[in-house]
Parts: C-alpha cells; structure tokens; sequence
C-alpha cells in the first residue's frame, strides 16, 4: 500500500541504532511561519477547515519538506482533536488560541466522559494514510497526541491558561474526578495513537506540554503515571515494523529518571537540560530528542549554526546503543524568518557527519 522508506535515519535513532547523520525534525514545523501554509490556511478559511480537510492536512505536512531536508514529517493536526471528539467543541479564534464550548469541572460533567467513537476521528485517520501515501518513500511519518493531564489541562479550564488554577484546584479538591478524567483520556488517548499507527504513521508522540506546572508528586501521580498507561496500551509493531514511541515532557528535567523509565523508546527534552547530562543519566535506556531554544531561530544565522553545533557537540558521537534526534526544545515560533530553519538543517547534517567522521 505505501512506498518504501528511502531514509530511515530518523526511525534507526529512535531505536538506538547506528545512523550517519543526527535526523532533524522540528516540533510545528509544518506552520505559521511558512508564507505557503498561510497561504493555504487562508484558502481553508480556519484552522479546523485545514486540520479536517485530507487535502489541505496533506499539503501542509508536506510544505516544510518541500523547502528543507528534514527526516521526518510530523501529521498535520492539533492535540485537542481527541477533546473535541468527546463532544467539547473546540473552535479556534484568529490569534487567541483554542476554546472548548463546554467545560468539565463538576461531578456531572466528569460522569458524561467517554473515550470517543474513533470515526468522529475519521478525518485525522484519513489525512495520515493520505500524508503518508504522498511522501511516497521519502521520509517516516510521526503520528502525535497531548497527554491524557494535557488535555484534561484544556478541558477543566476551557482553553489555554495562565496558572492553571482551575485545572489545580478541581486536582487538589477532588482528586477522584481527576483521576476519573485522566483514565478516560488515557484510554481515548491510546486508542486514537493505535489507529494513527494503523493509518500509517510509523512513530507517535506524546506531547506532555504542560506537565512540566506540576509539583514534585503530582507530576508522577495526575501526569506521568497516565503517560504510562497510555504508552503500555500503544502498539510497538505493526505490520512487521517496529513502531517507537517518543514522549516530550515541557519541564520535565527534574523528573528524567523516571520519565525515561515510563515505557517510551525517546524522551523529548526542552532547552533547559544539558543533553550530555541527559544522556549520561538515561544511558542506553533511551534515545534524546531536542532541543535547541527557538527564540535561537531570530539570530543571524551564524549564530543559529553556533548554537546548533553546541547542542550536538553537548551530546557527543553517538556510540552503540545511543540515539539522538534533533530538535528544538518547543515548537517554532510563528515569528521565525524561514531561512533561519535553511541554516539549522545544514548545520546539523553537516555537523553531525562531522563528528561521526572525527577520530
């Protein structure tokens, strides 16, 4: 049904086996900063008419690869599509984020949560097998959703927030509602992950974006120990090939051990972390994605090629059994000049041969 894979460097770094380049991907690199998506976003009319719409979906994953040589492209979607599906409405309006018509906050609206019907998910599904039948080969698609305490953040407060009092005060006066919340993401979560993977996307994310706010102890008990159940539930393989699995905690450093030991093959790092400290803890447990700072993208691009080498010369060569992809430490910022991300990939395939090639 689909293309063979042409470059696999990517997927070889996530299991820990041996690549000739360190593979570059960007977390929202298919986005806002590119003229063309905004292009096609305005041709769509909203962001849920792109995110819906197969074609649209489709040729937005792919504008990034057009432009640079990236080794992976990422789905063209958003983590609240599993939310919305539960019947919340989400709506996103022009430059303030997304909002969800109804909330959950109360007894009654934590009894009504369900895992979805994955068809109200047809749309995403559709859009994976489409996005990976156009990349013909070219390179591995990743599959992603928000973790079951980022979605439950969303759902409790309504949209973004500020200091997630809301979301913290439902956790700490009734723990049991939140742990109600989170075990029906965590099952939707899962569920929506193993039919991307059946789709055709050939790794998945978990992105614990707001993990990161909680205290030490909360983190493990409303956030990492649903990141688990949900990464026990995703598949590994699929039809013959292994499927890995990457979680990305924003905030996460003080919990690396543990976070490291919760079941996925990569562990996302934000900016704050040392990689060469990172990988020295995790060892040969996992493989290391990031994570260069994007506010690194608006220096001249000297500088962003200085940075880049640093982050690469911070993990090293890899060695037997070690794996790293490149990345930024959050998403790309809207603001970002195009030709800033040109400097980042060359510097790092260039580099990162470089290295490989040292004595």
């Amino acid at each position: 049904m689909f293309a063979p894979l042409q470059n696999d460097c990517f997927l070889r770094a996530c299991l820990r086996q041996p690549t000739d380049h360190t593979p570059v991907w960007l977390m929202r690199q298919a986005g806002r900063y590119l003229p063309e998506y905004r292009a096609t976003r305005e041709k769509a009319g909203s962001f849920m008419g792109l995110a819906t719409n197969t074609d649209y979906a489709t040729e937005v994953t792919l504008q990034p690869l057009e432009r640079y040589p990236l080794d992976a492209a990422i789905l063209f979607s958003d983590i609240l599509t599993v939310p919305d599906a539960m019947g919340l409405g989400l709506s996103f309006q022009q430059g303030e984020g997304p909002k969800f018509a109804k909330v959950v906050r109360d007894e009654a609206a934590v009894a009504a949560l369900d895992v979805p019907d994955m068809d109200r998910l047809r749309y995403v599904f559709d859009a994976v097998t489409s996005i990976r039948k156009a990349l013909n080969g070219r390179v591995p698609l990743i599959g992603f959703s928000g973790s079951p305490w980022t979605l439950a953040c969303y759902m409790v407060e309504g949209g973004g927030s500020d200091d997630y009092r809301l979301v913290k005060s439902l956790m700490y006066a009734r723990p049991d509602l939140m742990h109600r919340i989170l075990d029906v993401n965590a099952r939707a979560v899962a569920a929506y992950l193993n039919a991307q993977i059946e789709a055709g996307a050939q790794a998945v994310m978990l992105f614990d974006s707001w993990g990161g706010v909680l205290a030490d102890g909360a983190f493990q008990q409303f956030s990492l120990a649903y990141s688990r159940q949900v990464l026990a539930q995703v598949k590994t393989e699929h039809e013959g090939q292994r499927i890995p699995r990457i979680l990305f905690t924003k905030g996460g450093g003080l919990w690396l051990d543990e976070i490291a030991a919760a079941g996925a093959d990569v562990v996302g790092l934000d900016w704050t972390m040392n990689l060469g400290a990172a990988r020295a803890r995790v060892g040969d447990r996992v493989a290391l994605q990031g994570n260069l700072d994007p506010n690194v993208l608006f220096a001249p691009p000297e500088a962003v090629r200085a940075q880049v080498r640093a982050v690469l010369d911070s993990f090293g060569r890899p060695a037997a059994g070690s794996g790293h992809i490149f990345n930024l430490g959050h998403g790309i910022s809207q603001f970002t000049p195009p030709e800033s991300v040109t400097a980042l990939v060359d510097e790092v395939h260039s580099h990162s041969r470089r290295l490989r090639a040292a004595p």
